[in-house]
């Protein structure tokens, strides 16, 4: 088995490149990707051109303006930006079948094996840098034997390296003890001058296997993905190297920064191992079928979608899961694609309950010259829960009422063959709410997303059939309720009332509809045959003003 070798690649101009690739036109001015930190903007990618410009990464946005007021800004789309890199996983996995994201603008694939697919590592890095600038992206490469090191290596790598002095030097000093450095030249009084150390050697992007600490000695400890606060602490006391701690007693180290510092710097070397986790690839419901010739008659789409159903069905059920839209794919001869899409009010994967709404869409379809090809494919999908076995006495029982009249089963065909003509999202039913309020004891819900309540809560008192906002009457006497009053220009006359019921607000919301206080409700009947709901405001504001607010028939 050989050593594994693992490659990082870090894009660090991602998110502004990304929209540079959607406008290109931005590419000639200066840009940025403004983000929110703090309560303030700060730059969080930068173009090239901005970077020339001296702008950098974190940068107040108003600063860089000040800076350069030709700067052009977008806001950050983490969401977007995430599914771009999720774009280039796939991309990468054609050069490794090991690929995963590693943060927010960076991918780590695992080429062990891989590299002599493309003449040595050297091509395979060659190769994906080519492939990065065909696509507008700048990169960074880093290959060595772990996880860490690659990372270390595509960041701070090819660079010369940090310098070597640790805080003592002349130049370093206060001025209050540089008057002392005439003491320590003594080559000046005779002696031979010390030959000048050699400039420090880039470090390479490429780490031969069994190299991975001679490379990363002279690396900086930020290299080792700690965190900010770590890294400040480590410098304050002069550790600035990896070389520097790879020297120190562990014991020491983990006291006084934690275990999380000793474990990167053993990842780095090879000490704990830190696999690469692939992504798992999306799991997609669809299936076609290729014809030899054009089709166009609905019954022959009928018959191809007999033979697609069962397959895509079968799937979904080795799954467990069932289909809540399905989209009919009908590709004609000329490269055109008519399609069909359906929703279903429960996610099911029995052929029987989407045959029937596809069929609905498939009469008005344009064949133009003909179909060549039919895709059916599950593209929203839920789980379905598996639901315990029952002896046959309940499984009738349950299979007699789901079939009734008003059963579960006829409202769900329903729903599915009304959405299939209006839309889902225009089909709403009625779910009891937790509040005592007439006007808020229902909530309309999407009836495709929302079980049918086992039970409706009985009401304390009889409801009308409507409910309207309050209307205002006029009461032609004093009594409770009024024998006469006057609503919507007519002149009303009681001749049967039943109440009063009181119904006080909800004192933990502030309802401008309920500031009047308690109301005391009254179901009246006119001479006339109506049959309406009166309450009188028991408020101070509004002492003795009586409303209709419902009606009963």
């Amino acid at each position: 088995m050989p050593d594994r070798r693992i490659l990082s690649i870090w894009f660090p101009r991602l998110a502004a490149e990304r929209v540079l690739r959607l406008e290109p036109g931005l590419a000639d001015q200066p840009f940025a990707i403004v983000a929110e930190a703090a309560n303030s903007q700060i730059l969080a990618s930068l173009s090239a051109r901005a970077e020339a410009e001296g702008l950098h990464r974190g940068m107040a946005l108003a600063d860089a303006r000040a800076l350069c007021p030709d700067l052009l800004s977008r806001p950050a789309a983490p969401l977007r930006e995430a599914a771009f890199l999720a774009t280039l996983r796939r991309w990468a996995g054609r050069f490794s079948p090991w690929a995963a994201e590693e943060g927010a603008e960076s991918l780590v694939l695992d080429i062990t094996g891989c590299a002599h697919l493309f003449g040595g590592e050297a091509g395979l890095v060659e190769e994906i840098a080519d492939g990065c600038h065909r696509l507008g992206l700048s990169q960074r490469i880093g290959l060595a034997d772990t996880l860490g090191a690659a990372w270390a290596l595509a960041r701070f790598a090819g660079s010369p390296a940090m310098s070597a002095r640790s805080g003592d030097a002349i130049d370093q000093e206060a001025p209050a003890t540089r008057s002392r450095a005439f003491r320590r030249k003594r080559w000046e009084r005779g002696g031979h001058a010390p030959s000048a150390p050699p400039p420090s050697a880039p470090v390479p992007r490429i780490v031969p296997p069994g190299h991975a600490r001679a490379a990363l000695g002279p690396l900086p400890v930020s290299a080792l993905r700690l965190p900010p606060d770590t890294v400040a602490g480590l410098v304050r006391l002069g550790l600035r190297r990896i070389e520097d701690l790879a020297v120190m007693p562990r014991a020491a180290l983990a006291r006084r920064f934690g275990l999380e510092l000793v474990r990167r710097l053993d990842q780095a070397m090879g000490a704990e191992p830190e696999p690469v986790s692939p992504a798992r690839p999306e799991e997609r419901f669809a299936v076609r079928l290729t014809l030899p010739d054009p089709i166009g008659l609905e019954d022959d789409l009928l018959a191809g979608l007999d033979r697609l159903l069962p397959p895509l069905c079968a799937k979904l059920r080795r799954a467990g899961c069932g289909a809540r839209r399905v989209r009919f794919g009908l590709h004609r001869v000329d490269r055109s694609v008519e399609m069909l899409e359906v929703g279903l009010a429960r996610p099911s994967f029995e052929p029987d309950r989407i045959r029937p709404l596809l069929a609905l869409k498939t009469g008005g379809v344009d064949a133009g010259f003909g179909f060549d090809m039919l895709r059916l494919e599950a593209h929203v999908t839920e789980p379905l829960t598996a639901t315990q076995h029952k002896g046959h006495l309940a499984a009738a029982e349950e299979a007699r009422a789901r079939h009734a009249p008003g059963g579960g089963a006829e409202m769900d065909a329903l729903v599915n063959r009304l959405g299939a003509r209006l839309g889902m999202e225009a089909l709403t039913r009625l779910h009891p709410a937790d509040s005592h309020i007439p006007e808020k004891s229902a909530t309309a819900m999407v009836a495709a997303y929302a079980a049918p309540p086992p039970r409706w809560p009985a009401p304390p008192g009889p409801r009308p059939l409507r409910i309207f906002p309050p209307e205002m009457i006029s009461p032609a006497d004093s009594q409770r309720p009024p024998q006469g009053f006057r609503w919507r220009r007519q002149d009303h006359r009681c001749t049967l009332a039943v109440g009063p019921e009181r119904i006080a607000p909800e004192w933990w919301l502030d309802d401008p509809a309920w500031r009047s206080g308690p109301r005391d409700y009254w179901r009246i009947e006119t001479e006339t045959g109506e049959r309406l709901w009166l309450f009188e405001a028991r408020g101070a504001e509004v002492e003795g003003g009586w409303f209709v607010q419902g009606a009963f028939g």
